[in-house]
């Protein structure tokens, strides 16, 4: 299993009760592709969002991102951390 960060970007305003609404959409199928989404984080602003993940792959990720209307922009394997 690898660690995935994945960054959305074009979510300005974003608030928080959308945010959650979209990492429960993730969660109601993240099984269907091994995927577990464990956070997600916003700035309003610039309309930026990031959400940590493990799963089999990054195409993995994105499938269920795609599946519930939100593909990430980009998606990248998280290979070290403390």
């Amino acid at each position: 299993m690898g660690t995935y960060m994945d960054v959305h970007r074009g979510m300005v305003g974003i608030t928080a009760e959308q945010l959650n609404e979209a990492h429960a959409a993730d969660l109601a199928i993240e099984k269907d592709e091994g995927v577990h989404f464990q956070k997600a984080w916003a700035d309003p602003e610039s309309g930026t969002v990031y959400c940590l993940s493990t799963g089999p792959s990054a195409e993995a990720v994105q499938r269920i991102h795609s599946r519930t209307g939100h593909a990430a922009d980009e998606i990248h394997e998280v290979k070290l951390s403390v």
